[in-house]
């Protein structure tokens, strides 16, 4: 099976590092401790007491590209000797204020500058709409529910962030994925991601939509943009992944009384995910796809289906893309097999950066096989490196 290629997986890791990747996952594997971690953490910093270090020679080394530009670039490095690309996100969340919006735009506008710079292995870069503007007013837009006057404003102000980046992405022969959010906000998402669309993507997917599948709305979305697409003459990009928000979603859909937006099950959420997948290489004439999955089996769906339908590996039209410092299993293996392979590189100080890494230690806990998986096959590999060893051992 391909996947099961550890020493291809890991050929970029030492043995230090295998081992240091093992113990972090062993934590994270337990609830009881990503909960008491996340809240001493959270409380430390708070107090101002001194635990940044540790956080950056633990869960930050594993899930983060680094702490400046330059250390995000140096890690783009390693992993084009496997022919691995990359795209970067400085992954500081904005909050409240104009002067916040207007910086996280111009770290991300700097993002656009170094993928220029390397534009073979950063082809893509990205943005958290809710990064560039308020998140009640992405949630009134979303409502269809009026505006007062200082919330207009900044509706225009994110309007015009909103293009300020496809236009420069656009300008720099990159790509833009825009990230997906809560239910609530995204239909104002998806309005100024499909405007974008229509402006800049009339030769080539320049802004890629990011569709949720665990929402049972979602394999809709993609048909009804396809439509509107032909209508309107652009190519759609997107990225596919499964979701984010599940417990968030539940909670406010009971909390509010309506019908929660989420799939009942996994497997209903691995169907959608696939359909999507069948839906979007039936049309590539319109679509260009990354498949954001750490999921052996939609991946392995998904190259079946290329294989039947004759899409080239390293056809420009598929990406598959896993995050840093998870699922190198699939990621390398794919590379190493012709596939265009690319990593999500979060970058930033490691204050700033703590509310995406308690994201990525609840999400292994929560997901389901995921923490058991890389654990086994971190295993794996210490044992295979333990056998080669004492083969190439001298006789004394």
């Amino acid at each position: 099976m391909l996947f099961e290629n550890t020493e291809i997986a890991y050929q970029a890791k030492t043995t230090a590092q295998l081992r240091k990747a093992y113990w972090l996952f062993k934590a994270v594997s337990i609830p009881f401790l990503v909960r008491v971690g996340k809240i001493l953490t959270l409380l430390s910093l708070k107090l101002r007491l001194p635990v940044l270090g540790l956080l950056k020679r633990t869960i930050f080394e594993q899930f983060c590209a680094g702490t400046t530009k330059e250390e995000a670039l140096h890690c783009v490095s390693e992993l084009t000797t496997n022919n691995v690309a990359s795209y970067l996100h400085y992954s500081v969340e904005g909050s409240g204020d104009e002067s916040k919006f207007e910086e996280s735009l111009q770290y991300t506008l700097e993002t656009f500058d170094l993928s220029k710079k390397s534009q073979q292995w950063l082809p893509f870069a990205v943005f958290k709409p809710t990064g560039i503007g308020p998140a009640i007013v992405f949630e009134k837009q979303s409502e269809k529910v009026s505006l007062n006057s200082s919330e207009k404003e900044a509706w225009e102000c994110i309007e015009k962030r909103f293009e300020k980046i496809c236009k420069k992405a656009a300008s720099l022969g990159i790509s833009v994925l825009v990230d997906a959010e809560e239910s609530w906000f995204q239909d104002a998402i998806d309005e100024l991601t499909e405007a974008c669309m229509q402006k800049f993507n009339k030769e080539k997917p320049v802004v890629y939509t990011t569709a949720q599948m665990y929402r049972k709305d979602r394999l809709q979305y993609l048909e009804d943009l396809h439509k509107s697409a032909l209508e309107k003459g652009f190519k759609i990009g997107v990225k596919l992944v499964r979701g984010a928000y599940m417990e968030k979603e539940a909670h406010r859909a009971k909390k509010m009384g309506y019908s929660n937006p989420i799939n009942e099950s996994k497997e209903a959420t691995d169907r959608l995910y696939g359909n999507a997948i069948a839906f979007i290489f039936d049309n590539l004439d319109s679509f260009s796809v990354l498949l954001g999955s750490h999921n052996e089996q939609s991946m392995y769906e998904a190259l079946a289906l290329m294989k039947q339908k004759g899409i080239p590996k390293n056809s420009p039209h598929v990406w598959f893309a896993q995050l840093y410092g998870m699922s190198d299993h699939i990621s390398f293996n794919l590379s190493k097999e012709g596939y265009n392979a690319i990593k999500y590189l979060p970058y930033g100080p490691v204050k700033e950066v703590v509310p995406y890494l308690m994201r990525r230690a609840e999400e292994n806990t929560s997901v389901a096989g995921q923490t058991s998986r890389e654990l086994i096959l971190i295993s794996k590999e210490q044992n295979r490196r333990k056998a080669t060893a004492q083969k190439t051992r001298p006789i004394e």
